[in-house]
């Protein structure tokens, strides 16, 4: 029986002891959460990273921007993200969550610039769209001018403007926990209620539940799908989705504008907006690769006007704009 019991200890010790070492060591491979829209970039520059470096390739997992910050700002170490990548920027509720848990020092690597895309079938014949159309399509109660709040009647597009066809109103659209969806309803419900009214006080967005709006999730490949499906939908896109996609999608004009590398960067595409990710400064002295993947990342290889990223549809960064980021993390 005492053998029995020095046996256990000496077991119990050893794990004890090897558990310590694990966590005293991390890991070996840099951790990312968060956008999906900015997972298209990310990937990219982890394989080529990978492929390149003596570091191993990064571990990247397309949960949202909300969710991946809720995630990162979750503790420091080992067991937590090194990287979040955000399709907009942390507010300051989610910083002070990070703070809260010890995630205090935090480096915010602004990449590029995105356009929150509205996209049909490529066979669909196109149409304009302004912002306060999508916001009379979309918002859930109007505010009549009697000062009673009403259901939202609107059916079909035509209805909201006889120049629009007469096609259903049915649009597919990002989970409330993807940045896409939060800048949505600020740039365009929002906005849209705005140029309505003229009135922010009560434009607060609240979207249709009665199957105007339906929430597909966090992958834009769903959408695609589901537009396959029903040809009077449109979606929801990142550009850099569309640009992957142009065989199956066509972008609808905003205000008479097209989405493009000139019209996003120039900031003319109302919707129109900055990619980024954020990087724990406690994990970089323990995480081998972190500071080396952020600089491949910005490298003009990567994402310089003619890197492989914009290939994938990331806008640059304007010049001035990229070397005075570039100077501020690295010298």
């Amino acid at each position: 029986m005492h053998t029995d019991s020095t046996l256990v200890k000496f077991i119990l010790y050893t794990v004890f002891v090897f558990g310590s070492i694990n966590s005293a060591c991390g890991r070996d491979q840099i951790r990312i959460v968060g956008s999906s829209s900015v997972y298209l970039f990310s990937t990219a520059v982890a394989e080529y990273f990978g492929k390149t470096t003596e570091f191993k390739t990064p571990v990247i997992e397309a949960n949202g921007t909300g969710a991946g910050i809720k995630l990162f700002c979750s503790g420091v170490g080992p067991s937590y993200p090194d990287i979040v990548n955000a399709s907009r920027q942390m507010t300051e509720a989610e910083r002070q969550h990070c703070s809260y848990n010890g995630v205090s020092d935090l480096i915010e690597v602004k990449i590029g610039y995105d356009g929150i895309v509205m996209g049909m079938l490529v066979r669909n014949l196109p149409f304009s769209l302004s912002r306060m159309e999508l916001y009379a399509a979309l918002t859930k109660f109007f505010l009549t001018p009697e000062g009673n709040w009403q259901a939202n009647p609107y059916q079909t597009w035509n209805h909201i403007n006889p120049a629009l066809p007469a096609r259903k109103i049915l649009i597919l659209g990002p989970s409330t926990s993807l940045g896409t969806r939060e800048v949505f309803e600020d740039l365009v419900i929002k906005q849209g209620c705005i140029d309505m009214n003229q009135d922010i006080s009560f434009c607060k967005p609240v979207l249709r539940e009665d199957g105007v709006f339906k929430e597909v999730g966090e992958h834009e490949n769903v959408i695609l799908q589901k537009l396959e499906i029903n040809s009077d939908a449109i979606g929801i896109f990142s550009f850099g989705f569309l640009e992957q996609n142009r065989n199956k999608i066509q972008a609808l004009p905003i205000e008479g504008i097209l989405p493009s590398f000139s019209t996003i960067i120039s900031g003319r595409y109302p919707i129109s907006r900055p990619l980024f990710f954020y990087v724990k400064k406690a994990h970089i002295s323990s995480i081998p690769g972190i500071m080396e993947y952020v600089k491949a990342f910005l490298s003009s290889q990567a994402s310089g006007p003619y890197g492989y990223l914009t290939n994938k549809g990331l806008v640059p960064l304007k010049e001035a704009e990229s070397k005075n980021q570039f100077g501020n993390l690295f010298n």
